[in-house]
């Protein structure tokens, strides 16, 4: 009870600040209507085609993704953003309930009351919840199951959670051989065959090899994958022996670091299933993009049920230690634990005003301003069923009921119905560059286009 008692109390609070920030216009084009996009075209049984990032765009070439389609009957059955919303909310909510059950089957009541506590509001979950919808939802609570049943040694348990993770994005299928190794490792411990998970290891990096060399490619308008050159930061010259440097620096990624082993209250190091996070931080450290070095966006959310499966990991194994030598009882090893859990407390405490949950009970966060009512209002004069090209998190508003491209992008045939933008936007620079819109705006008004609206930076052409 106390488990899903948590998941439910975190869903409840997910959904209220995601639904709460697309009510006020926070969510944007890049991500959540790319992702209503592809789910919209899964739920009337097309190919998840994405006008948002080009005409005619598959977004299997982009990402790959299929497990997307399972959202499909939920957004046939309401066809909002709000459903991506709602539902990345519980997925990453179900994270809460395995590493809840072990921590309390571990150390009892109060560290499952922690563990849960701690997971529901860690940094990562927390940004991810309510930063629009991703398709890591879906790894989140398959991670937390699979890392859980690796800890209580049921290899197929954790062979059959981790198997998923290879239709939720192409760089998991390594986290998947991880998974495979160390199910490998764990049968050498217990003199078993560790073949089954070597099998698992070798699919893992199988899938990851298709996936990036003939799945993405295939769909991909370029014919390749469009991510290769971020872990280029040389422009192609850079020596091999430069990678183990890039790893950490610049020192963002020392911070990245300290914050993920902080969060397991340093004692999670000390438990191999901290090896899990290898993949994900492999790839995030050796990349050119900076956005994939800190602890902003939504890129930690697959890191914080390793690293609490770590901790409870960690935390049995200390406990097992005492039983072992003898020393149950005495303070040193109770004193460790109690130490790492107060660390991982105060992580949580520290951090969670830093991140989006906080806005539950900001009571600014709930008003709607005039900005916010003229905005609705220049919408409303847009009809259901329009083509429209919109700035960024104007065209999150509508993709539930237009079809909507960009205002950057060159339009498609004779261009869209409506043109709208909010000039004040401080999104509207990426993913369309300033110029670019202004380019376009010309563009539009050169064509004949009819200014309806042009007021404090809020912008709505009609097609002549």
């Amino acid at each position: 009870m106390l488990a899903w008692g948590l998941a439910a109390g975190f869903a409840a609070l997910y959904t209220c600040v995601g639904v709460n920030r697309h009510r006020r216009g926070l969510t944007k084009a890049y991500d959540l209507g790319i992702f209503e996009q592809a789910v919209r075209a899964y739920a009337d049984g097309r190919a998840p085609i994405v006008p948002l990032k080009a005409p005619g765009y598959n977004l299997l070439g982009d990402h790959f993704h299929p497990l997307l389609a399972l959202l499909a009957p939920a957004y046939r059955a309401f066809p909002s953003p709000l459903t991506l919303v709602v539902a990345q909310a519980v997925l990453m909510a179900l994270a809460v309930v395995p590493l809840t059950r072990w921590a309390h089957q571990v150390a009892g009541p109060r560290a499952a009351l922690l563990v849960g506590c701690a997971t529901g509001a860690s940094w990562g979950i927390v940004r991810a919840a309510a930063d629009d919808f991703h398709e890591i939802a879906f790894a989140v609570p398959l991670l937390a199951f699979a890392a859980t049943a690796l800890g209580r040694r049921r290899p197929l348990a954790a062979a059959l959670w981790s198997l998923p993770l290879l239709l939720v994005k192409e760089d998991l299928g390594l986290t998947v051989a991880a998974v495979g190794l160390l199910i490998a490792h764990q049968a050498r411990q217990d003199r078993r065959t560790p073949l089954p998970g070597l099998a698992l290891a070798v699919t893992g990096v199988a899938a990851t090899a298709l996936t990036l060399l003939v799945v993405l490619p295939a769909f991909n308008p370029n014919g390749g994958f469009d991510y290769w050159q971020q872990l280029d930061a040389g422009g192609g010259r850079a020596p091999l022996w430069t990678l183990p440097l890039r790893l950490g620096w610049p020192p963002i990624k020392w911070l990245l670091l300290f914050l993920l082993a902080a969060t397991t209250g340093f004692l999670g190091l000390r438990s191999p299933l901290l090896l899990l996070c290898a993949p994900t931080l492999a790839w995030r450290l050796l990349s050119a993009n900076p956005h994939y070095w800190g602890v902003s966006y939504h890129y930690s959310a697959v890191l914080m049920p390793i690293a609490f499966a770590a901790l409870v990991d960690a935390v049995r194994r200390a406990r097992a230690g005492d039983h072992a030598s003898g020393h149950v009882g005495e303070a040193a090893t109770p004193r460790r634990v109690r130490r790492a859990l107060a660390v991982t407390a105060l992580v949580t405490v520290v951090t969670l005003p830093l991140y989006p949950l906080h806005e539950v009970v900001m009571p600014e966060a709930w008003r709607t301003s005039p900005r916010l009512t003229e905005t609705r209002a220049m919408l409303r004069l847009i009809p259901d069923g329009a083509t429209v090209a919109a700035s960024n998190r104007l065209a999150a508003q509508l993709t539930g009921r237009a079809e909507v491209t960009l205002v950057c992008q060159e339009p498609a045939g004779p261009g869209p119905d409506w043109v709208v933008v909010d000039l004040r936007d401080p999104s509207v620079q990426s993913p369309c560059a300033t110029a670019a819109t202004a380019r376009m705006l010309a563009v539009y008004q050169s064509r004949g286009y009819h200014r309806l609206i042009d007021q404090d930076g809020l912008l709505l052409l009609e097609h002549p």
